[in-house]
């Protein structure tokens, strides 16, 4: 069963995603991004300039192109869908849906900002968590 980690109250999503996917790889997890694509590009950019004196190691899948060999170790992957992974260890989700094949992760990361329409979602995958039987930890986000 995923463990399911639930960081609500973000006031500015894509700072907050860059600075827990660079926690995340810090310690040696294998993060797995998937959302809109959209999304992807801004987080992708994000990430490139967040903080200029630290590269977070991460790269943008395109949907259906295969993982080139010399890349297969970079720690943060970027995917519209989780079954484009190579690997089962974290999954952060972006979308405003609960992922499909998001039980097959060892960690779910959801993170909600404390815009309107994203709190209402957020809402509805933390109940839908729990009606599935998942356990899930819930985190308010420190500014």
């Amino acid at each position: 069963m995923s463990q399911i980690s639930f960081y609500t109250g973000v006031p500015e999503r894509l700072g907050y995603l860059c600075r827990l996917l660079r926690k995340a790889q810090q310690s040696g997890a294998r993060i797995g991004v998937c959302g809109p694509a959209n999304l992807l590009m801004r987080l992708d950019a994000t990430l490139w300039t967040f903080d200029p004196l630290e590269f977070v190691p991460h790269l943008r899948v395109s949907p259906g192109a295969a993982l080139p060999p010399r890349l297969a170790d970079t720690p943060i992957l970027l995917v519209e869908r989780p079954d484009e992974l190579p690997h089962r260890e974290v999954l952060l989700n972006v979308g405003a849906e609960i992922p499909e094949g998001f039980d097959q992760f060892q960690r779910v990361l959801e993170v909600v900002s404390q815009d309107p329409p994203q709190v209402q979602a957020g809402r509805e995958r933390f109940r839908r968590y729990q009606q599935l039987g998942h356990e899930v930890v819930h985190h308010i986000a420190a500014a």
